[in-house]
């Protein structure tokens, strides 16, 4: 019987494997730009580091985690997000106290959440984030909101919608949590079985309910705006008038709450509609935290990250044609030997073009010439390079450019140099450039 992958996984290959790499590695680029340096903490943790973390009241922690007893009955998580295993790693590690802070981090990978699978949605996926941890200022806020939008503007994605919220500090949670359980107390034995334990556990994730009755009731529930304290208030006026120096547009949502316990003060989600109309709603989002270092036993400081499905912005990029020069394996070189004799020589010339950084493939077994060059149309090389019998003799190669049909013959031991003084030639009125 065939052995399939396990279900709400899947396989990444092609097309959509190059598309991953792109987006990577762009965002780790615009990172290191900002100052940000990449850590890896590993898939596997200790369920208690979410349970604390997460919250009991989420979703996550209730519901998706991979959860298992290992061989010496612990119980161990597969990582569902990755902020909590970051700060573990910077506690554990005395990050905090041995740097200057804010310590800024970025992290890629796969997580595991166990959701019923469908269309862009899996079991197993991959999130790029960023963390700047150990101080608290709404400058900080900012500035990782404008990395995470200067990605989004990197990636070519127009009309980006920043929406954006303030969950207040502690004095504010606490004054809004009473108002809406003394609101929902009316409605709650109507309500969803998970409205209901979240009315206890922690009723601001009543607002993220998609039970449509309950949706209706979360309408005209209190808002957050109006319970913020005075502190709270001035900081959120602050953040956006940060935003609107940058030039960043923004939209408020005072229904906006995420979907995790640790957040406070700001929080963000990023939203688009593709060309075509199909709107994915947040392929991004993060927030600010207060009590999230010490709940783990680390120093009483504040920190802020957000995080992208790598999935999603693959499909965002790929649905508004976006990938169209990046999805297509090509060569710069495809090395075409003529007989045995020739393949010593083309396996030195591949070599000597791979060192060189040019993306190069060679035949590896006896073929006509016409069928090499059908071989480096299929493969989209820009150039062959023709190794026969006299230009082993005469230690040359010939290099012909597959869109323009010109060729030259250029000496072995001045292969590279002359390729790189003389590129525009070859690629006189061709794209590769």
């Amino acid at each position: 019987m065939q052995i399939n992958n396990v279900k709400g996984t899947h396989d990444i290959i092609g097309e959509e494997a190059n598309g991953f790499a792109y987006i990577e590695n762009l965002l780790k680029q615009i990172s290191e730009l900002f100052a940000y340096n990449e850590v890896r903490p590993p898939v596997i943790e200790h369920s208690e580091l979410f349970v604390r973390s997460v919250g009991e009241a989420s979703d996550v922690v209730r519901k998706e985690m991979y959860t298992f007893n290992d061989k010496a009955n612990r119980s161990i998580t597969l990582r569902p997000e990755f902020t909590a295993g970051i700060i573990r790693l910077l506690v554990q590690n005395k990050t905090l106290l041995t740097n200057e802070l804010p310590y800024k981090a970025y992290y890629c990978g796969p997580v595991f959440r166990y959701e019923r699978p469908q269309l862009g949605r899996y079991r197993q996926f991959n999130q790029f984030g960023v963390e700047a941890v150990g101080f608290d200022s709404p400058e900080i806020d900012v500035e990782v909101i404008a990395l995470a939008y200067t990605m989004l503007q990197s990636l070519n994605l127009e009309k980006v919608v920043l929406k954006i919220n303030t969950l207040g500090d502690e004095q504010s949670r606490t004054a809004y949590k009473e108002a809406l359980k003394k609101y929902f107390e009316p409605y709650l034995s109507d309500m969803c079985d998970d409205c209901q334990s979240r009315y206890d556990l922690n009723p601001l994730r009543i607002l993220d309910c998609k039970v449509p009755t309950d949706r209706d009731l979360v309408k005209d529930a209190p808002r957050m705006k109006d319970f913020l304290s005075e502190k709270a208030q001035s900081r959120f006026e602050y953040v956006l008038a940060l935003l609107d120096s940058l030039e960043i547009p923004y939209q408020v949502d005072d229904t906006l709450v995420r979907g995790l316990d640790y957040y406070s003060e700001t929080v963000f989600e990023f939203h688009y509609i593709s060309k075509g109309g199909n709107n994915y709603g947040a392929i991004g989002a993060g927030g600010h935290y207060d009590k999230l270092v010490k709940e783990l036993d680390g120093p009483d400081v504040a920190g802020v990250g957000f995080s992208f499905g790598i999935e999603r912005l693959f499909s965002v990029l790929k649905d508004d044609d976006l990938l169209r020069y990046i999805l297509n394996d090509y060569l710069d070189y495809y090395v075409m030997p003529l007989g045995l004799a020739a393949r010593e020589m083309a396996l030195t010339v591949a070599t000597e073009l791979r060192l060189a950084g040019f993306r190069t493939d060679l035949c590896f077994e006896e073929a006509k010439l016409n069928s090499m060059f059908k071989r480096a149309e299929r493969k989209m090389a820009k150039f062959a390079v023709i190794i026969g019998e006299d230009e082993i003799n005469r230690r040359e190669v010939i290099i012909k450019n597959l869109e323009t049909k010109q060729q030259k013959t250029v000496a072995l031991d001045k292969l590279v140099e002359t390729i790189n003084s003389d590129l525009g030639e070859y690629c006189e009125d061709c794209s590769c450039e």
